[in-house]
């Protein structure tokens, strides 16, 4: 059983005689003192199994939201939101590949980049802060927040301090990020309580010296804590990685005395409290929870906990990450990609409205409050639009680079220095047989002489092999043999594993390994975009092609860009990546901010891996139903 697994299972458990495990003196029915950010230093401190704010126990009611997964001029409304349910801290995770594209190259200030700027939203809207900046920090994001670029590195471990190249690579990112947090601290007049030290680490490692060495590092820079782990309790206790001196936050565990036993002194929390779960493509439908009975209790014993997630957003781009499952041999190689909503069940939905459970929320932290809740903010209108028909506008196909030649497949991160999108193998071949592909990772569509054969999946959920076999069928003379290999998001790393994208094995047909291949770079980046060239007007319809929709409309609103007509690719609006769509589901509508909209005309841009004719778009209000 994966660790969310098992988080879900024990989240969901009643919670029976709760009281009887909460060691006394940590559990009381007063209400905590409510005081806001004023912007005058303050003193959070863990003692005597408390959170203390000057001095007087503090109950953090923290629910979580990412500034990178939602548009920046919603991020006060967001946090608004958190605030009139009764919450009186933001918990937030700090994406490092989305700060820093390569090595040295950061962006910190950005639209959603702009991580201080949210904060600062934050204190402003009388918020507390949890700060969760990895560096790895997992959330069903690529990578878990770690930039790809450490990919490239041959022997990379990372999450591993005896690895000189990830450790450089953290000691850059540390002291990039570490001068913007500092001032942000509570310490100092910022709304900054707590820092959390990477992010359950226990699920990965037992190398309690690595967190200890990060801690190190963030004191070397200027920020002093308090500071926190997050993990799940049984793992924690198995691989011994409490870091003395931090509170310690469970993660969809509410057996705060065995917490206490090895926290002592420092305070136990619900670290991460699930109000809803992930959902992966291929799912049935879209995951939901249920939180009410664990919130009530924790309410009851003044329990500090975070909500994951109080309010989702959206996977934008390339954000989307994905899980690693084992196969029935115990290597791990099935994988479970996440959808491009990131709505999560989530007490505030993806678009930022409230829910059932948002007002349910809402009424029980006003009762032990003993105070009337804040009004809630009006969310963001909603509007539809009316079938577009998209036409086809280029060609992958007419749109290749220069080849790099190699004997045997190698992954996009090693042969081009490439993080997302597509890869195209190519050789030319005359024989007929059986072809297996191993390690594709993770989608691939093959041709053959220009003709499409079959596809393969890694997505255990996809119901398609993963390495074949596919019948190549006999031919006069060589033709192209083309392997078109897209991505998903980078698994978040296990000890041992990295996820390199591309293919990773070996290519055979019938008993004999196919060596010599050209290997094309496909980033469907903004650089790639910008050089497409349209279709001849004598072109040949073939899977693999971009098709694009001219609108025209008075936006007023958000919009959910209904793909169900698709098969499988991106698409972008006004050159902004909304990001993936499958027919597969359970999702088959993007989220489309107002802002991302133009009054008067519009580009949809649809690159899809197998539709070779137009299909409608069209807007409506609702992610689902």
């Amino acid at each position: 059983m994966q660790r969310r697994d098992f988080l879900r299972l024990t989240a969901l458990t009643p919670l029976v005689a709760l009281s009887s495990r909460i060691v006394a003196g940590t559990a009381t029915r007063s209400v905590s003192v409510e005081r806001m950010p004023d912007g005058r230093p303050h003193q959070f401190a863990l003692s005597a199994q408390h959170f203390l704010l000057d001095g007087k126990p503090f109950q953090i009611r923290s629910g979580e939201m990412h500034p990178i997964r939602i548009p920046v001029e919603y991020w006060s409304h967001r946090i608004r939101m958190a605030k009139a349910m009764g919450l009186n801290t933001i918990s937030l995770y700090l994406m490092w590949n989305a700060l820093e594209s390569e090595p040295g190259v950061f962006d910190l200030t950005t639209a959603r980049r702009d991580f201080v700027r949210f904060i600062r939203l934050c204190q402003e809207e009388g918020m507390w802060v949890y700060l969760r900046p990895g560096p790895f920090i997992a959330g069903e994001w690529d990578f878990g927040g770690l930039p790809p670029y450490l990919l490239r590195y041959p022997h990379i471990r990372v999450r591993d301090s005896n690895d000189p190249d990830y450790m450089a690579a953290v000691r850059r990112y540390l002291d990039a990020i570490a001068p913007h947090v500092a001032p942000l601290m509570v310490s100092r007049g910022g709304p900054i309580l707590m820092l959390q030290i990477e992010n359950e680490y226990a699920s990965f490692g037992h190398d309690l010296g690595h967190l200890q060495m990060l801690r190190v590092m963030w004191r070397e820079r200027g920020v002093d804590g308090p500071f926190s782990i997050s993990d799940g309790l049984a793992q924690v206790q198995r691989q011994k990685t409490y870091l003395p001196g931090a509170a310690l936050g469970l993660d969809g565990d509410t057996d705060f005395a065995g917490g206490q036993v090895i926290a002592g002194e420092m305070p136990v929390w619900e670290g991460e409290g699930y109000p809803g779960w992930i959902t992966f493509w291929g799912d049935r439908d879209f995951a939901r929870g249920d939180f009410t009975d664990t919130l009530r209790l924790l309410l009851q014993q003044n329990r500090s906990f975070n909500m994951y997630v109080v309010h989702g957003g959206t996977n934008f781009g390339f954000g989307a990450g994905a899980g690693l499952f084992k196969d029935a041999n115990g290597a791990y190689s099935k994988l479970d990609p996440v959808i491009t909503s990131y709505d999560y069940g989530a007490p505030i939905d993806e678009r930022g409205a409230p829910t059932v459970d948002y007002y349910r929320f809402r009424a029980l932290i006003a009762e032990q409050l003993q105070r009337p809740p804040l009004p809630v903010p009006a969310p963001t209108p909603m509007v539809g639009f009316p079938a577009v028909t998209a036409q086809p506008h280029a060609s992958l196909w007419d749109n290749l680079p220069s080849p790099v030649h190699v004997v045997r497949p190698q992954p996009n991160e090693l042969l081009f220095a490439q993080d997302q999108g597509m890869v195209l193998y190519r050789k030319r071949l005359a024989d007929s047989g059986a072809l297996t592909v191993e390690g594709v990772r993770d989608y691939a569509t093959v041709f053959h002489d220009g003709r499409y054969l079959d596809h393969l999946s890694r997505v255990q959920k996809s119901g398609l092999p993963s390495e074949g076999p596919i019948q190549i069928p006999s031919v006069s003379d060589d033709v192209p043999l083309d392997i078109l290999v897209d991505s998903f998001g980078h698994a978040g790393p296990r000890p041992g594993i990295v996820d390199r994208k591309g293919i990773v094995g070996r290519i055979r047909l019938g008993q004999r390994e196919l060596l010599d291949w050209d290997v094309y770079s496909l980033p469907l980046d903004d650089a790639y975009l910008a050089r497409l060239k349209p279709l001849r007007g004598d072109a040949v319809a073939r899977a693999g092609m971009f098709f694009r929709a001219a609108l025209t409309l008075d936006p007023g609103g958000d919009t959910y860009i209904d793909m169900s007509a698709w098969d499988k690719g991106y698409l972008w609006v006004n050159r902004q990546l909304l990001g993936r769509y499958w027919r597969i589901g359970p999702q088959q509508r993007l989220y489309c901010p107002a802002s991302w909209l133009h009054r008067g005309d519009n580009e949809l841009l649809v690159f899809d891996m197998h539709r070779t004719t137009a299909a409608p778009i069209y807007g409506v209000e609702r992610l689902h139903g």
